[in-house]
């Protein structure tokens, strides 16, 4: 029971990969026989009526109530490296959790639950790994994340990934097949991510616009250490991470 603090009462809350997006405050409960989605992430993904099918059976909400659902939708789940086909429906109350992930899931994934060591342990290409409530993608049984394979790139030393060593032979193929497939689009250096759209990141001071901008006094470098400050500056410029801003005196 290590990382949790005892004695506690807290549900099973973790993240998952559903629809290939990072879904938060997802409830595991091994008392619901149905896995289901709540109106958060039902408009959060973009869903639609249309994109739904007829599902007519009431549900029982947990105050007892009748709770008609709006439908039924298939969804992929990824746990780690595993993905699952969950059936999920779609109802219209208040929940502060975006899903629960019932029996069905549990038993799809053959993995076990415990909310007292807030942990789901299933198996996964011949290993163990044991996840904890902040995600389903955590190895552990030795699994770890130092052990890693550097594999060069177009037979650049500067350019690599870092792999699991201990992925499966079959996986470990399929993923570096997609990296370098893909490597075009990776940035190697700052250098070559010119023009980033500030509406994706954009560094700002916190500075209040109606007071005076004043000037420091220059500080004396060396002749070393100006001409290595200017030549990265050139750089930074060169690759629109930065721009020159004039100042009245």
């Amino acid at each position: 029971m290590a990382g949790t603090i005892q004695p506690h009462e807290d549900a099973l809350v973790v993240m998952l990969r559903i629809g290939g997006y990072d879904v938060r405050r997802v409830m595991v409960d091994q008392g619901s026989a149905m896995d289901i989605i709540y109106p958060d992430l039902y408009k959060g993904l973009g869903l639609k009526p249309k994109d739904l099918t007829t599902y007519n059976s009431p549900l029982v909400s947990f105050e007892g109530r009748m709770v008609s659902p709006k439908g039924l939708i298939r969804l992929p789940v990824q746990a780690g490296t595993d993905v699952v086909k969950v059936d999920f429906i779609i109802v219209d109350v208040f929940s502060s959790y975006t899903v629960i992930m019932g029996r069905t899931w549990l038993h799809t994934l053959k993995a076990i639950s415990s909310t007292l060591h807030q942990k789901v342990k299933y198996p996964s290409g011949g290993q163990q790994l044991k996840s904890p409530a902040s995600g389903l993608d955590v190895p552990a049984d030795g699994v770890e994340c130092k052990d890693l394979e550097k594999v060069i790139v177009a037979g650049d030393p500067e350019k690599f990934f870092q792999v699991g060593a201990k992925l499966p032979l079959q996986e470990k193929a399929r993923l570096l097949e997609f990296l370098r497939a893909n490597v075009d689009v990776f940035a190697w250096n700052p250098y070559e991510a010119p023009g980033v759209d500030s509406n994706f990141i954009c560094h700002r001071l916190n500075v209040n616009p109606a007071v005076m901008p004043r000037r420091q006094p220059p500080r004396r470098l060396s002749k070393e250490h100006a001409e290595a400050v200017r030549s990265e500056v050139a750089k930074l410029k060169q690759a629109g991470v930065i721009n020159e801003v004039f100042y009245p005196q």
